[in-house]
């Protein structure tokens, strides 16, 4: 008796855990919304949602960082405030950089 109680229940498992495995996981959906004065604002995660993302690219955030004399600019990744972090080395000396969204290049991590 025991035995035909246990295989309808083998059976409810095995077939419970074969739909789960043909699940997928949702990609999330990053939303953006266009302002009265056209700039884009983009819900990212980590980000406040309607942070106004500007236009800069890291080739333009480089070449600020190039006019101020730093070389072998690496890992540029834009924050939410728009400015740009990365690494470069001036003078022979690796360091942390920041380019601000009018342009300045500032030293990080002393």
């Amino acid at each position: 008796m025991l035995k035909f109680t246990l295989l309808p229940l083998a059976l409810l498992f095995a077939a419970g855990g074969t739909v789960q495995a043909q699940s997928t996981t949702p990609t999330p959906v990053v939303p953006t919304v266009t302002s009265n004065s056209g700039t884009n604002m983009v819900g990212v995660p980590g980000c406040h949602f309607g942070e106004r993302i500007d236009g800069s690219t890291a080739d333009d955030a480089s070449a600020h960082l190039r006019s101020a004399g730093y070389t072998n600019v690496t890992g540029l990744k834009k924050s939410c405030d728009n400015n740009w972090h990365g690494h470069a080395t001036l003078n022979g000396v690796g360091t942390n950089v920041m380019v601000t969204p009018d342009g300045q290049v500032i030293q990080e991590g002393y």
